[in-house]
């Protein structure tokens, strides 16, 4: 089997100041790509501000004989997200890879969190995401190639008491992925979305020290840099990785009941049919809604 390397590329990783950005990009330097390191330096819940962070890791990568520059600007402002991914074009002259990876926390139950709390989260995550690939694509566009990875959580995929603002966030990544895949698929621009179980700033709030230690960010970091690199051929997929454990999770239609629209359809008529409208045996998963509406559509009775 080929080894995996990143010769010429050119990767941006959001967030890369620690945890699991720098683990990404300490792992593609390590296999030839020219990596610009962003990190803002805030507090794990987006506070302040400190170029430390990135500095340290562009220092790390360097001392190992690889390419890195840094970047300290925030990914939740369309103008910061844009003189990230422009570092990379005036540092190397291209950006072939974008792991979309910055993130905070304001864990707080539904009752008690403000509205600060969620729109800083969504902000960081969701627009954050959104800016960074917007920046980017139309250079990969022009390219002809590009790889994006993009950053959900298990609390987005199933849910978590306490990150409501996190998990709307996390899943709302899913569907822009999506979109981005049908969007890029001409321009060779691939998109996926990694789940990561990780023992991080971020995680060590929730999790015990005994379990973090083994959720190395290091065990996630080979799954993120497969679908950067030229050896991956998916797109719109995503990927659960944490502790040597991998796999893909998926959204599932089950095959449903059709009921006859040129009839009336009660309630008692689903109350009748929910054991089989639940059932998601012998679901799939579906490309695009194109292709989800085209098997309703071909159900129908038409004149």
């Amino acid at each position: 089997m080929a080894e995996v390397k990143f010769d010429d590329r050119v990767a941006v990783v959001t967030g890369a100041g620690g945890g699991l950005g720098k683990a990404y990009a300490m792992l593609l330097a390590s296999r030839g790509a020219k990596v610009v390191v962003n990190d803002l330096g805030g507090s794990f819940d987006g506070v302040g501000a400190d170029t430390r962070a990135a500095q340290l890791v562009v220092d790390e990568i360097k001392a190992a004989g690889g390419e890195a520059t840094p970047n300290y600007d925030s990914v939740s402002d369309w103008e910061s997200a844009q003189a990230i991914i422009q570092t990379a074009i005036d540092a190397y002259g291209r950006i072939d890879i974008l792991i979309n990876n910055a993130g905070i926390l304001r864990d707080k139950s539904l009752l008690k969190m403000t509205i600060e709390d969620y729109k800083l989260v969504m902000a960081v995550h969701m627009d954050g995401t959104f800016y960074c690939t917007k920046a980017a694509l139309p250079h990969m566009r022009e390219a002809a190639y590009g790889r994006i990875v993009s950053t959900a959580s298990g609390t987005g995929v199933y849910g978590n008491f306490g990150q409501a603002n996190y998990g709307a966030a996390k899943m709302g990544i899913v569907g822009f992925t999506n979109c981005v895949k049908q969007e890029g698929a001409k321009y060779n621009i691939l998109a996926n979305v990694i789940v990561p179980q990780a023992g991080t700033r971020m995680t060590a709030t929730v999790l015990p020290p005994n379990i973090i230690d083994k959720l190395k960010p290091e065990y996630v970091a080979p799954m993120v840099c497969w679908l950067a690199s030229d050896h991956c051929d998916v797109s719109g997929m995503y990927f659960m990785a944490g502790a040597g454990y991998f796999s893909r999770s998926a959204i599932v239609e089950g095959p449903g009941v059709f009921l006859d629209p040129d009839k009336e359809i009660t309630i008692e008529d689903v109350e009748a049919n929910i054991e089989k409208i639940k059932s998601l045996e012998g679901g799939r998963g579906y490309g695009s809604v194109t292709e989800q509406t085209g098997y309703v559509l071909s159900n129908l009775k038409l004149d």
